[in-house]
């Protein structure tokens, strides 16, 4: 674990802490409806689909497609300035939801909208672990 990790880190909610909870033990959780099983992220009130608020919280494979990407070469605030140039994604689940996160440990030239991916973890405090994706071997 970082001794100190300087860049801005998520604030969990009373809605969200279950998904940081997950990631915390190496589990990528994610709210599924009880009433129609659709998957949902980030964690919502009501089911997308059906509207039920009912829902539990079930771990997932963890894999995924790259659905969208850019390599980020202007940093979001200086606390990123020395990742550049880093790589700011969108995946989509095998379950179905999309993801905004970062794909790392891949060279800018392996990187293709369709690529398989699967998620890794970074401990950036003893209460977040981060969630990047590297490409799936």
């Amino acid at each position: 674990m970082p001794v100190e990790w300087a860049k801005p880190l998520p604030h969990p909610t009373a809605l969200s802490q279950p998904f940081w909870d997950g990631t915390r033990q190496r589990e990528l959780r994610l709210q599924r409806c009880t009433a129609c099983a659709t998957y949902r992220f980030p964690p919502l009130v009501l089911c997308r689909n059906c509207l039920s608020e009912d829902h539990e919280w079930v771990p997932t494979t963890g894999i995924g497609t790259l659905y969208s990407y850019v390599i980020q070469h202007r940093p979001a605030t200086p606390a990123f300035i020395e990742d550049l140039p880093y790589v700011v994604a969108i995946v989509e689940l095998d379950e179905g939801p999309l993801m905004l996160t970062n794909i790392v440990d891949c060279p800018f030239d392996d990187l293709n909208v369709g690529m398989r991916v699967a998620v890794t973890y970074v401990d950036a405090s003893s209460d977040i672990t981060l969630y990047p994706f590297t490409p799936a071997g």
